[in-house]
């Protein structure tokens, strides 16, 4: 019985090290031309956030190194806001071609920083590409474009990367913007207690066993709305965990135009699947079918832990584990329990869920390895990945007692970021079911107290407290009826 309870690869590489490249370049020996840079056996650990600036911009010799050009895009926007980053960097860009233009440079040597320029954009504008949904960074774009185009014949290489990049931006854009609309129409069902208060719904009302009553096919439904939901979080939406919870971060980042949008649509499909494994038992009137409801998840949520997607088990549990379900003793007598306790024991909060990073961990191992694309899929508890950011940041200053940013913190979100941003990129390769999808997004589900109503009425209290709260929820669903009453007899 259970217990009422409480990035991209493409940019980073396999190896993620943040040390100098072969063949990339070194800007001056490995230190900025102010000398505010640190490093500790080849890997940067500390410097100044104009020396790191200054370190993330090209020079004739020098291109910085990848995974360094997307953790400081990634970071820095916990201390400047994107647009003033680009101004910078434009600046920046500025003195470094006055330099070059002066009389008697080589031509050749414009032509090649302008390229060099031109690909840092290309990587940003992929890596990042809401960072320039604001005007005035895409104003700051433009000048810079036009600026190291200046050096570039007609239809040259410069010209053309250029447009292809401002092409490439604009689809990302659109795309990004259609897909916040359609979610917009598309939010959660909410819990409308009209219906939900009302008696036990009719026999003929449909539940998840008369949609679907294979586990496998139901857990693999499950992947599938997680990868698409999931796939809609980006590197700079998970960074503001850090800018939000920074209360020294005075300027407005991207998360306080957007509300961070796609981490709390994801949030609220955890709590919603959890609120509906609950209420399709506690709907269910004969003991009979309860128990068979509830073996029928236990066993979606092996499936879903044997394919890897965890948060979707961790939701099932949950909402087996909310109190209205919990309480039904009578019920889970006549369940066989021995495999929820299995599954329990995977998600035992004791040693910071010890266990559950065991099975992560041969999760991604096997994804690594993997030979099919159902190999691949790995998908963690989300709260807990968040909770990680969260005390990653909070043990670790962002600046050191000589005022350096602090960009070993840094590295590591990074890693954990990209390493979250490699799962959300796998292709879910189940057939999708479109009818079984469409009960899981929007079949009803009960409030709080629908669910405690629906319990008790199948079960009813046995302490003084739950005869209290039995006794609390009967007034509200008289006090409902009556109210229904009165609004049909005025009709």
């Amino acid at each position: 019985m259970p217990q009422t309870s409480v990035v991209f690869s493409s940019i980073l590489g396999p190896s993620h090290s943040g040390q100098v490249q072969p063949g990339m370049g070194e800007r001056g020996s490995g230190a900025s031309s102010s000398g505010e840079l640190v490093f500790q056996e080849g890997r940067l650990i500390s410097g100044s956030l104009e020396a790191l600036m200054e370190h993330l911009v090209p020079t004739v010799d020098y291109y910085p190194d990848r995974t360094y050009i997307f953790t400081f895009l990634l970071s820095s926007r916990v201390f400047i806001p994107p647009h003033d980053l680009l101004a910078r960097v434009g600046q920046i860009c500025l003195e470094q071609r006055q330099q070059l233009e002066t009389p008697g440079s080589e031509k050749a040597k414009l032509k090649s920083f302008s390229a060099k320029i031109v690909q840092l954009l290309k990587e940003w504008t992929e890596a990042f590409p809401y960072d320039f949904q604001d005007e005035k960074a895409m104003a700051e774009l433009k000048a810079i474009t036009h600026r190291v185009t200046l050096c570039d014949e007609e239809n040259g290489t410069v010209k053309k990367a250029i447009a292809q990049m401002t092409q490439s931006l604009l689809l990302s854009l659109a795309a990004r913007s259609q897909l916040q609309e359609l979610r917009e129409k598309l939010r959660s069902p909410a819990m409308d207690k009209g219906s939900v208060l009302k008696a036990k719904p009719p026999a003929t009302q449909k539940d998840i066993l008369g949609v679907c009553c294979d586990p496998l096919v139901l857990a693999q439904q499950l992947t599938h709305i997680e990868l698409e939901r999931v796939s809609s979080i980006h590197p700079e939406d998970l960074m503001q965990i850090v800018s939000h919870m920074d209360s020294r971060d005075k300027h407005r980042c991207r998360g306080d135009l957007t509300k961070t949008y796609s981490l709390e649509a994801y949030d609220n499909w955890f709590n919603c699947l959890s609120m509906l494994v609950a209420t399709e038992v506690c709907r269910v009137v004969k003991k009979k079918h309860r128990t068979r409801m509830l073996e029928f998840f236990i066993d979606v949520a092996r499936e879903c832990f044997n394919i890897g997607n965890f948060n979707s088990m961790m939701a099932i549990i949950s909402g087996m584990n909310l109190s209205p379900v919990a309480r039904l003793k009578k019920t889970w007598s006549k369940v066989k329990t021995a495999k929820f306790d299995v599954l329990e024991h995977h998600m035992d909060p004791s040693s910071n869920f010890c266990n559950y990073r065991t099975a992560l961990q041969g999760a991604t191992q096997r994804s690594q390895m993997a030979n099919s694309s159902r190999e691949k899929i790995v998908i963690p508890v989300f709260n807990l990945f968040v909770k990680d950011i969260y005390f990653l940041h909070k043990i670790h200053t962002n600046h050191l007692p000589n005022g350096h940013v602090n960009f070993k913190k840094f590295w590591e979100i990074s890693r954990q970021i990209h390493e979250f941003m490699t799962w959300t990129q796998v292709e879910c390769p189940f057939e999708k079911d479109k009818k079984i999808q469409n009960y899981l997004l929007t079949a009803p589900i009960y409030s709080e107290e629908a669910l405690f109503i629906a319990s008790f009425e199948s079960e009813g209290p046995e302490n003084h407290m739950e005869k209290d709260s039995w006794k609390t929820l009967r007034c509200v669903l008289q006090s409902f009826s009556a109210s229904v009453k009165e609004d049909s007899s005025s009709n």
